[in-house]
């Protein structure tokens, strides 16, 4: 007996393509209704159909969206914020931006209803009101990403703030000149402000000087991180909110531990014990119980901070944050040194070489001898002014004779 012939049935909504004599027609469901497409070539066919599906499946599929019937930005960006705050570190700082700045100004307004001027607008509303250009600048590149999603879900067609001119974004640029942050000089105020920090914060301090780790990543250390034989730190995690977490740039490296680091290392380990984090908040180096996931199993960088502006202050040097004392001073003083650009790079786990060409002005062969003597002229003045004598008589036109002019042509004054 014959096998019973059954009939494949194809996915709701897939489409589908058949041959009819020498064309090729392609089916698809959109809206609840059948559509049909007839081509002379397979592949093209095929390929049309492809492109269908996949914008139904994207909802970009039929007939476009009434700007009226689209959502306000407040209610598009309530969802972006909880997801985003789930994905990036800036999310609590992007929920502040948007609640303080951004969702008073565009919140109630269509995705369609944002232009270039009405962001104009807002960054000039914002400058006048006192607001750093470099938060203004944040909070319009925060808006950028928020519309990259809004594009995404089809409620707008463009991106406002890919349209705006370059004077609109020279408004937000900003002026923090990067060359100018202060940094210790030399090493020997390095040595002073170390004299002057008490245990841990001078410990704290050194890693901070002499290995350029940023504040998250000396608190978050742990004795697991140093290996004192390889003389090298493993920098894998920092503290942020009270917990430990990924990395600014989530790439884990290796520090060097320099020779004037390790003896201060070496001390500080035989001090503590060598177990868990290098350094523990007042009540648990003396031996309190751990609140773990709270913010009392760190140290406070508020407390760092509040330490060494005194340590500043006794040193006569000043006003410094813990950032230019540590981290800004170990990069300017391993350049002013003779250290490549490139290592530099590596030691301080910059993303980006950009962030790492700024230090690139402290170069000690940034000028050359041949650079100094490029224009050699010399502009000096003579010791004494000179003046012509008035013209004696018998001299006509003022011009004494061959055997006058040798002897007493010019008389030269001292200052």
């Amino acid at each position: 007996m014959a096998k019973k012939k059954t009939k494949t049935r194809r996915n709701f909504g897939s489409g589908g393509i058949r041959h009819r004599g020498e064309t090729w027609q392609i089916m698809w469901r959109e809206h609840g209704q059948r559509h049909y497409e007839t081509y002379t070539d397979e592949d093209k066919a095929r390929k049309v159909l492809t492109r269908i599906l996949g914008d139904i499946a994207a909802g970009r599929g039929g007939l476009a969206r009434d700007p009226k019937d689209a959502p306000t930005l407040a209610e598009l960006a309530k969802p972006w914020l909880e997801r985003r705050q789930k994905t990036h570190r800036a999310g609590t700082d992007d929920r502040c931006r948007w609640r303080l700045h951004l969702g008073p100004y565009f919140g109630a307004r269509k995705p369609g209803e944002v232009d270039a001027a009405s962001i104009r607008r807002f960054i000039e509303a914002k400058l006048t009101a006192g607001l750093a250009a470099s938060t203004v600048g944040h909070c319009i590149r925060l808006l950028s990403t928020f519309y990259a999603d809004v594009l995404e879900q089809g409620h707008a067609t463009t991106n406002p703030v890919a349209s705006l001119p370059r004077s609109t974004r020279r408004l937000y640029r900003s002026t923090y000149d990067t060359k100018g942050t202060p940094f210790l000089q030399t090493l020997a105020d390095v040595r002073r402000v170390f004299l002057a920090l008490p245990e841990p914060y001078s410990v704290a301090f050194a890693v901070g000087a002499l290995a350029g780790l940023r504040v998250g990543e000396t608190l978050g250390l742990s004795w697991e991180d140093i290996d004192l034989a390889g003389r090298r730190i493993h920098v894998r995690q920092q503290m942020q909110d009270g917990r430990l977490g990924p990395l600014k740039d989530d790439e884990p490296r290796i520090v060097p531990i320099l020779k004037s680091l390790a003896p201060i290392v070496t001390a500080w380990r035989l001090k503590t014990g060598g177990e868990g984090l290098l350094f523990k908040p007042a009540n648990l180096a003396r031996g309190g119980r751990p609140d773990l996931g709270t913010a009392s199993t760190f140290i406070r960088p508020h407390t760092l901070h509040k330490h060494l502006a005194k340590a500043i202050k006794d040193c006569g040097l000043p006003k410094m944050s813990w950032y230019c004392c540590t981290r800004h001073t170990f990069a300017s003083l391993f350049v002013l040194g003779g250290g490549s650009l490139e290592l530099l790079r590596t030691l301080m786990g910059h993303a980006s070489v950009t962030t790492t060409e700024r230090y690139s002005h402290l170069r000690p062969d940034l000028f050359t001898e041949a650079t100094f003597a490029a224009m050699d002229v010399d502009l000096s003045k003579p010791a004494g002014s000179v003046v012509s004598l008035p013209p004696v008589p018998g001299d006509l036109g003022g011009r004494l004779s061959p055997s006058e002019s040798e002897t007493d042509s010019k008389v030269s004054l001292s200052c």
